[in-house]
């Protein structure tokens, strides 16, 4: 079987996966699948379960219908096949998120980039066709895309998944849920408190070990904590393997050692983003990107049995154990 990123979430269950912090006392669990991976939800009860996994369906699918690039019937992979450089209609969500995406390009300088997809297929990750081009060449409006080079390609699978969350914890009042903790593929967000009165809690799983392990716990409020990581996500071609992260600057995989980067952000979907710029830029520059601009975050890397801890941006004020 060709392994691919899909591949990847599907068998670790989540990229670096959160852990609920705990979600038994006081709360009912309730999940199932999304995105080839997970998602799981802590409820005061169970009253508004059936609720809850209507409106988790009803995201997914939409989502899906216009940004996988798995779903050959989906917008992103008719725009992706299409060689014309005039403008393309599309959904407002499909337009909001390639928009937001190039956003975070400007921002990292690059170290995020929607448009790596055949990069990524290259060493095995993907499914996306087409030329090495630059976010540059693409044109959002509210309501279309426009690439400027026949060959481009979208690959929002670096910041989809973020979105997804940010829609699905804004619809859960809705739908009469006003306390949650809810992770879907890895990342986190909460809604109100536990029904203990306390804060609800995540744990940051280790990069380096069997899933279970916490290298932090952490209580995020409001904000979402998001992840990207190496360890368990890689093809083993050696010594350290070969990650699934790809550096669009080198066009090569980042280093596969045990690490990963963990964000708060008040958008789970920039936090998404920003999770994986972090990571892409390594270690020490990373760190001191995250400090420059007061981005919460936690770098941890382990190397030859040493492990290295860096927290930014007041991150340290979220972590409780």
């Amino acid at each position: 079987m060709r392994m691919t990123r899909r591949h990847f979430l599907a068998s670790t269950a989540a990229a670096m996966a959160w852990t609920m912090h705990p979600a038994a006392a006081g709360t009912i669990s309730v999940g199932g699948p999304a995105f080839g991976s997970t998602w799981r939800a802590a409820l005061p009860d169970a009253s508004r379960s059936a609720a809850v996994r209507e409106l988790v369906a009803s995201v997914v699918a939409e989502i899906n219908q216009a940004m996988s690039p798995y779903m050959v019937q989906s917008e992103l992979s008719a725009f992706n096949r299409t060689e014309t450089v005039d403008w393309q209609v599309c959904s407002r969500p499909l337009a909001d998120v390639a928009d937001h995406a190039l956003e975070m390009s400007r921002f990292t300088d690059g170290a995020f980039d929607p448009t790596i997809g055949p990069l990524v297929n290259r060493f095995g990750f993907g499914p996306i066709h087409g030329d090495r081009v630059h976010p540059e060449d693409l044109s959002v409006s509210t309501s279309g895309l426009r690439k400027r080079v026949s060959g481009l390609t979208l690959d929002l699978c670096g910041i989809a998944k973020g979105y997804a969350l940010d829609r699905i914890i804004e619809g859960l009042p809705a739908v009469g849920v006003e306390r949650a903790l809810f992770e879907l593929g890895g990342e986190v967000r909460t809604l109100g408190y536990h029904p203990d009165g306390r804060a609800w809690q995540v744990g940051i799983e280790r990069p380096d070990t069997e899933p279970g392990v916490m290298e932090r716990i952490v209580a995020p409020g409001p904000l979402a904590l998001a992840t990207s990581g190496t360890g368990r996500q890689n093809i083993r071609f050696g010594e350290s393997g070969v990650s699934h992260l790809i550096d669009p600057r080198s066009g090569r995989p980042v280093d596969a050692l045990p690490a990963s980067v963990s964000v708060l952000d008040a958008s789970a979907m920039r936090a998404d983003a920003l999770a994986t710029a972090l990571m892409v830029m390594g270690m020490e520059r990373g760190a001191a990107f995250a400090e420059t601009h007061s981005i919460p975050a936690l770098f941890v890397r382990f190397e030859k049995g040493d492990s290295q801890e860096i927290m930014t941006g007041g991150f340290d004020a979220y972590v409780t154990a």
